[in-house]
This record gives structure tokens, sequence and C-alpha cells, in this order.
């Protein structure tokens, strides 16, 4: 993966205390932007990416060659309307498309980094990427959203800079992590590192990829990005180009080969040790252990809006999550609204076209613009 194609990126000189205890500076911070920033600055909105994600938002990835991964919801004329706001997007701290990570060469030994890397959390990526609205001497953002772990961040931010953004909109999404997706993101980890190219996360110095290891943690994944219903909709127990079971272990069904495919094309454009160190980001996230068992207490500084989101088939972060969010907000007073929007697309239902999503997503921004 050629990650030097167009990526812009800024370098920041400024000290960053990480919550493992290490300091980094002169670290990069890799974005991309999409419309333009108005004479009055009042209509940037930062985008969070999900685990898998990165900045390339919409439009064609350069790398990848492929739509960005919110291409419905981000573009001219659509939910998020580049026509009129100025949408700015990074690659977190600990990936794998420009940002200072795993795979980066430490300048201390010129070697990739590989698990020498710090152990980064949430908290980290967000304190890392509001260097941005320096950057851009943006004093304060329109609005701050993301969906999944985009979402927890969205929360990070808000809890960090109280009086930085006017809107706040997190979609599926968790204020801590459980136990159920700790077990998850555990079982992709253990897949990645029992691959003999893992090689204690020195792979690429020694020119080998753990690339079984993570398709088979992309795999574990995916499904839990997908509902039961929308699972059996669509492969059901249909068999994958032949006309009986086969009596072996080549793929027999339709959805064996589909998640096959997953994994196999994830490995072109993902590291494996960012794997380790995001999925550990997103476990060790808990705004409610951070308040000492009171959510409320993350939000009681801040005149932000909110907007939650969630969906009927999620269960990776469902809608019971959402709410303790709202519950939080509520009991502070604070502008909220909440929408359970009705899909059978599961967890990955604010990547797809859902339109009472796009619709419900696109009025709430044009509405709390237009009060702004």
């Amino acid at each position: 993966m050629n990650k030097n194609v167009n990526i812009k990126n800024i370098i920041i000189d400024k000290p960053l205390k990480l919550d493992c205890g290490q300091t980094i500076n002169n670290y990069s911070l890799a974005y991309e932007t999409y419309g333009s920033l108005n004479e009055t600055k009042d209509n940037a909105i930062l985008i969070f990416h999900a685990l898998t994600g990165d900045q390339f938002v919409s439009g064609i990835n350069p790398i990848t060659k492929k739509e960005g991964w919110w291409s419905y919801a981000v573009g001219s004329g659509k939910a998020i309307d580049t026509d009129k706001y100025f949408v700015i997007c990074a690659n977190v701290i600990g990936g794998c498309m420009g940002s200072y990570g795993p795979s980066e060469i430490n300048p201390n030994t010129n070697k990739k980094y590989g698990t020498t890397f710090p152990v980064i959390t949430i908290n980290d990526m967000v304190n890392a990427q509001f260097n941005l609205l320096n950057f851009f001497n943006i004093d304060k953002l329109f609005a701050v959203m993301g969906g999944s772990m985009g979402g927890m961040q969205t929360l990070q931010f808000v809890n960090n800079f109280p009086d930085k953004a006017k809107v706040a909109i997190p979609i599926a999404c968790t204020a801590s992590h459980s136990a159920q997706n700790i077990a998850f993101n555990e079982l992709g980890r253990q897949s990645i590192m029992a691959d003999a190219n893992w090689e204690n996360g020195d792979y690429s110095n020694q020119n080998k990829n753990p690339n079984k290891g993570l398709s088979v943690a992309r795999m574990a994944a995916h499904i839990t990005y997908l509902s039961k219903n929308g699972l059996q909709e669509k492969f059901g127990r249909k068999l994958q180009e032949r006309d009986d079971l086969k009596f072996g272990f080549d793929a027999d069904f339709q959805i064996e080969s589909y998640l096959r495919y997953q994994g196999s094309v994830f490995v072109d454009r993902f590291d494996a040790n960012s794997y380790l160190y995001i999925t550990r980001a997103m476990d060790y996230f808990d705004l409610i252990k951070e308040h000492h068992g009171n959510l409320s207490k993350a939000f009681e500084k801040t005149k932000t809006k909110f907007l939650i989101i969630s969906f009927t088939s999620d269960w990776l972060y469902p809608t019971s999550e959402n709410k303790e969010i709202v519950i939080a907000l509520n009991a502070i007073g604070a502008e909220v609204g909440f929408v359970e929007i009705e899909s059978d697309k599961g967890h990955d239902s604010f990547l797809l076209k859902v339109p009472k999503f796009l619709n419900t997503l696109g009025d709430y921004i044009k509405t709390a613009y237009s009060k702004n």
C-alpha cells in the first residue's frame, strides 16, 4: 500500500502526553478536507472515522481507488452538503493512512515502530485531532460527528473541549465498551498474533505480513457489523456457484465466500498492528469510569446540542447503550434529540444507503445551521 499518494498531513510540534504516560512530539497527522471554509469560519464540520476508516470520507480514495467510506452521506447536495459546509476528517493516530502509527518509521532506530509504538486511547486520538482547529484558524466548529468509534471520539471531544462545537452527532456508539465488544476485539487481536508472520509485531521490518490472521480478524468483526435478519435475507443457505454440497472445506455457502472476500480485500489496505492498537483504544474507552460512574459529568460544562442516532438491528452498539447517553444528557438539562432508525442492515447501517437515516441527518444539520 503506497501511503504517500496525495496525502495531506501536518506535523504537530506541540507535545502531546498520551494516557499511557509517554509524550510524543513532531508527529504526523494525515487529513482530508471537502468544501470550503467560509469567511466567518462557522461552517466547519469535523468528522471522526470508525475502526477501519480513514480520512477519505467521500469521493474516490486515491490509494484504494474505491469510494470513500461515507460517500452516501458526504458530498454535493447530500446530507452533509459540501457545497455548504467545510468538512475535515483526519486519520487517527495509531492508524495506517499517513498519521503517526505503528507502520511509521521510528527516527531513533530507522525501523518501523511495530509494537514498540505507544498504546493510544480515544482520548489521545481526539487531543491529536484538536490541532486541526488551530491549523485552519477555526475558533469553534459548527459540528463534530461520527459513527461507531467515530461516535466515541465525538463524545470524547465534547468532554475535552466543551465550548468548541455547537452541534455533536454521535451515531451508533457507546460511552463505554461492553465486555462483549472487548471479547470480539480480543478474538481479532489473537487471530493476528497467532499468525506465524506476525513476528511479535516486527513483521514489516522482516518483509513479512500476517495477512491470514488479519483476514480472519476482519471476517469475525464483519459479522458483528451485520444483522441476523439481514444475513438471512441476503444469503440464507444459498450455495456458492455449485448445485450441491462438496463435503469439504471450500466455500460451499455464499456467506462463506462473502466473508473470505471481505477478509482478503481488507489486508490490502490495512495494517495488522494498527488493527491491534485501534481495537485496544476502543476497549479502553470508558467515559463512565472516567467520571466515577456518572456519565452526566462528561457533558455538564457544555452547551453543545446533541443528536443521538441508533439503529434497530444494531446489536454491536444497541439502542439501549445509545439511550444511556441520552439519559445522561437529559439529567443535566442538555439540548438533546434522539432517533432510532428502522433498519435491517445492522451496525453498518450508518455507512449504507438508508434513506431515513440520511434524511434525518441532513434535516437536523440543515435546521441546526440555519439557527447558527
